[in-house]
């Protein structure tokens, strides 16, 4: 098997899953904004923007669900054949999901974006599988752009929606298909079929007693879902409210917004291919640099100075992309033998999760001032920078205390 055929498949995936998630963003509020009334927006007469909340919110829990079982499942039964399952899977989701607006069926529509978001959180899998075949800086490289391929994605899905959307509502829904489809393709290509596990565990089984959070129990891993929560707590207040941070101090309307998001999704992009070259630094050491500059850059944008703020957002995009790389490349040397698909998850997952825990808080916030949730952020990611230098010391002592009683 050929490394670069491998990494392309796994970096087409993660982008297509990522495209897929940000498809509807440009599509759905017109379709709940309309001042006509349909099935879609007045579902059992309910009000529109609590069925466009809805309707937005039900695939990133589907991803966090995803994120969570599909890791751990892979680790059991297989990198290829969850990739394969999930990227059909994911077409024929994006299917239903055309079906359903041509439909109007409003059930129908949030079971099918459930159910994708649920296959689109491969990317535990992705990670685990460059994990499993690759090693040093070629894994850091391939983690750096599969990071970079989600990126992307972000930026891609919304701007396919927006290209395609006047040949029909559905048409941006079955490029998807098709292109998942190809993914799987690839995918079936570049990945030889592994060898059954001689396990008896069945699948749901896994997903009861193997999922993510199932690593918590030991002590390690429980600090290393404290730190990357604190610090993804930190990035998503930093992703969920820079927009309207945007238009209270900036001036800025829904265009500039765009282009705003587009830029730093470029940086993060380049960045991410970057991020794999050698270093003298301890893996850890780098991640403590770039946690701390990512923390910078978000209370630099609190402050509320515009210049400085617009700044500060866009020089956002490299540190949180070498962190993106390092952390996970890290984590499969040390924690690896847990099950790299299962420890791919936890990260994946804390992220997920941050971004529900931000979006509560941060309702609450923005009613007072919408940079007190963004200096909360700054604030909880500067504290994980902290620790994780504290956490590099306990670890190299409790290494050194091993190597001694060895």
């Amino acid at each position: 098997m050929k490394t670069p055929l491998l990494i392309a498949a796994a970096c087409l995936l993660a982008l297509l899953s990522t495209v897929g998630a940000a498809l509807p963003y440009p599509i759905l509020p017109p379709l709940f904004a309309a001042d006509s009334a349909n099935d879609l927006n007045n579902f059992l007469g309910l009000p529109p923007k609590l069925l466009f909340g809805i309707a937005l919110s039900i695939n990133p829990l589907g991803l966090l669900i995803g994120s969570t079982l599909l890791g751990p499942l892979s680790d059991r039964f297989g990198r290829r054949p969850i990739l394969l399952a999930s990227a059909v899977g994911a077409a024929v989701g994006h299917a239903i999901t055309a079906w359903a607006l041509v439909q109007q069926s409003y059930p129908l529509f949030i079971v099918a974006r459930f159910i994708t978001g649920l296959l689109e959180g491969n990317a535990p899998v992705a990670r685990a599988m460059l994990a499993d075949r690759l090693e040093g800086d070629l894994r850091v490289q391939a983690l750096s752009w599969l990071n970079g391929a989600i990126y992307t994605g972000w930026l891609a899905g919304p701007l396919l929606a927006g290209l395609t959307l006047g040949w029909g509502i559905t048409v941006p829904f079955w490029i998807a298909v098709i292109a998942l489809l190809m993914a799987a393709t690839l995918i079936a290509v570049a990945l030889p079929r592994e060898t059954p596990s001689t396990l008896t565990t069945s699948w749901l089984e896994v997903a009861r007693r193997k999922h993510a959070f199932h690593l918590l129990r030991t002590p390690s891993l429980r600090q290393l879902f404290i730190i990357q929560l604190a610090y993804t707590c930190g990035v998503t207040a930093f992703y969920e409210f820079y927009p309207l941070w945007l238009v209270e101090f900036a001036g800025y309307h829904s265009k500039g917004i765009a282009w705003m998001t587009a830029v730093l999704c470029g940086v993060m992009t380049m960045s991410s291919l970057l991020a794999g070259r050698p270093s003298q630094l301890l893996p850890l050491e780098r991640v403590r640099f770039h946690a701390y500059f990512g923390a910078a850059a978000i209370a630099i944008v609190g402050i509320g100075n515009v210049w400085l703020g617009l700044a500060a957002i866009i020089l956002f995009g490299f540190p949180n992309a070498f962190y993106n790389a390092l952390l996970p490349s890290w984590c499969a040397e040390r924690f690896g033998h847990h099950g790299q698909g299962a420890v791919m998850g936890l990260i994946s997952t804390t992220f997920c999760l941050a971004n529900i825990i931000m979006a509560i808080i941060g309702s609450v916030l923005t009613l007072i001032d919408t940079r007190l949730i963004l200096l909360l952020g700054a604030a909880m990611s500067t504290w994980a920078a902290w620790r994780i230098g504290h956490w590099q010391q306990e670890l190299a002592e409790l290494d050194s205390i091993k190597v001694e009683t060895v």
